[in-house]
Order: structure tokens, then C-alpha cells, then sequence
């Protein structure tokens, strides 16, 4: 074969190699566009109005420019925004301490390969599927004060004489938002410490099993350093999933009693929306968001340089 016959040989072939990563480059963008845009619409674009509205008097209907007056409201008049935001802190810490290591231990539990594995992995899994909605009403039930199911258990062991009004203060009604909580969303971070552990070489095991380390050992010297990079990812949304709730506050509680449990979202959800008796303050609402927002990055911010060593390991 002669140069020009290898030449224009060579030349084909490029145009086709080309041609083919070209292809693929516009099916990949062809695949995420969609994503983008609805990332785009309903995300950014929502930023960017909660970002104007916040330094105007909105209400849906007439806006006035008011400059940094919603925030110097909401940095010296409204307590409650406040007390709010540490309600959140308080919930959120509570129901992790329990919500996390509780995943795990189920998840090392499954991930053994007993009997019945199956079946308890689908079992415990359910409740994260269940309408929020659904959970609160579940919840409300078992914990009414007088025909609810956990009083009536609590009476026939004969730990209390007459039915506790769990809504009626602050800290019962918190401590069932944290039950709720906790049972609603422990599956799926159990589904992820699963997913995370079974990606752990065998032959680790192995070798521990060889030289004598006992099962404690294995967990704190194996398994927990393995799974240490998605353990880091797992907190961390499992916190930020947590600052955010609001659904299961509207549904079980409400804010009651007397806004006592009202967390951040719900708060400023009642602005945005004029709910239960509140007037319509999207300008304020507005701002409320621009401050949680802030508050929820130098939390992840500071859990991110805190547990920076996990995902070093």
C-alpha cells in the first residue's frame, strides 16, 4: 500500500473516531438537559427571586423597596424566628445521635447474610417510603392523649396512673417528632451503610480472622475506616436532610403547643404563605430563607472541616 493510500486510510479513521466521540458527547448532553433545566427552573431561578424579594415589602400582590429593614426585623424584633432556628439545632442533634448509629447497627446486622435478611431489610426500609403525611397521622394517633395506643401500653405495665398529654408541653411533643423522625428516615441511611459495607473486601475479614482480631476489633479497625469517605457523605445529608424538615412539624404538631415546636422552615413557610392566621410577607419570608440558607452552609462547612480526616482515610 502506498503513503497517500495509508495516509487517507488514517485520515478515515480519524473522521470516524471523531464522529463517534462527537456522538457520544451529544448524548451525554442530550441526557442531562433535562435534569439542567429543571434544576435551573426550579432552583436557581427561585434563589434568585427569594435574593430580591428579600430587600422588598412583598405580598404577593404590591412590593415597596425597603432596603436591609427585613433583616434588621429579623435580627431585632422576632424572638421567635430565633427560638425557632435552635428548636432545629435541638431536633436535628437529637434524632442523629440516635437515627445514625442505629443505621448502622442494623446495617452490620444485615449485612452478615442470616435467614430472613431479606425480609428485614425490606421491613425496615418500608417506613422511608411512607407519605410524610401519613407519619404524622400514624403518630398522632399512638401518642393522643386519651384513646392513643402508647398511653394504653404505658398504663397496663403500670409506668403511669392517668394518660400524658403528650402535645400539651414544648419537650413531650419534640420528643415524638423525634421518634416520628427517626423511624421515617432510618431505612434509607441504613439502605446507604449497607451499600457501603458490602463494598468492603472479604479478604480483610480473612485475614483478621487469621490473626486472631475479635468481631469489636474488626468493626473499629475495619469496617469503620473503609466505610469512612461514605460515611462522611451519609452525615452529612442526613444533617442537612434534618435542618430542612418541615412536613412532619406541619402535619404532627403544627408549631403547638403555642409555637413552642415551631422548627425554622415552618416558620418561614407561614410567612411565605400566610398560614394559620399569618398575613402574606413574602419580602420577609424572603429574608428568613436567605438567613437559613446561610446558617445550614456554615454548618455543613464546619461538619465538612471537622470530618475532613473521614474522607482522607
Amino acid at each position: 500500500m502506498s503513503t497517500r493510500s495509508k495516509t487517507n486510510a488514517e485520515k478515515k479513521k480519524n473522521r470516524k473516531k471523531k464522529f463517534s466521540i462527537d456522538s457520544s458527547s451529544f448524548q451525554a448532553v442530550a441526557m442531562i438537559t433535562p435534569t439542567m433545566l429543571g434544576f435551573i427552573i426550579f432552583t436557581y431561578i427561585p434563589i434568585i427571586y427569594i435574593l430580591r424579594y428579600a430587600f422588598y415589602q412583598y405580598n404577593g400582590f404590591q412590593e415597596k423597596f425597603i432596603g436591609l429593614d427585613n433583616f434588621v426585623r429579623l435580627f431585632t424584633r422576632d424572638k421567635a424566628f430565633w427560638d425557632a432556628l435552635l428548636n432545629t439545632i435541638i431536633l436535628s442533634a437529637g434524632k442523629l445521635a440516635i437515627e445514625i448509629p442505629l443505621a448502622l447497627l442494623l446495617a452490620v446486622l444485615l449485612n452478615k447474610g442470616l435467614k430472613g435478611t431479606g425480609f428485614f431489610r425490606t421491613t425496615l426500609f418500608l417506613p422511608a417510603i411512607i407519605s410524610t403525611a401519613i407519619v404524622g397521622l400514624i403518630f398522632s394517633l399512638m401518642f393522643a392523649s386519651y384513646n392513643g395506643v402508647i398511653n394504653y401500653i404505658l398504663e397496663s405495665i403500670g409506668l403511669i396512673k392517668e394518660p400524658v398529654k403528650w402535645f400539651s408541653s414544648k419537650w413531650s411533643a419534640m420528643l415524638v417528632l423525634g421518634i416520628a423522625s427517626i423511624w421515617n428516615y432510618f431505612g434509607i441511611n441504613m439502605v446507604f451503610f449497607l451499600m457501603a459495607l458490602q463494598s468492603i473486601p472479604q479478604e480483610l475479614y480473612e485475614c483478621a480472622a487469621i490473626d486472631g482480631i475479635t468481631p469489636i476489633q474488626k468493626f473499629f479497625k475495619i469496617t469503620l475506616p473503609m466505610i469512612g469517605p461514605i460515611f462522611q457523605v451519609i452525615l452529612l445529608n442526613a444533617i442537612i436532610g434534618s435542618l430542612k424538615v418541615s412536613d412532619l412539624v406541619l402535619v404532627l404538631t403544627n408549631g403547638a403547643p403555642g409555637g413552642s415546636t415551631e422548627v425554622v422552615m415552618t416558620y418561614a413557610f407561614k410567612y411565605f404563605f400566610g398560614y394559620s392566621g399569618r398575613n402574606v410577607q413574602i419580602g420577609y419570608a424572603s429574608a428568613m430563607a436567605m438567613v437559613t440558607g446561610i446558617v445550614l452552609a456554615l454548618i455543613s462547612l464546619a461538619y465538612m472541616r471537622v470530618s475532613k480526616r473521614l474522607s482522607e482515610i
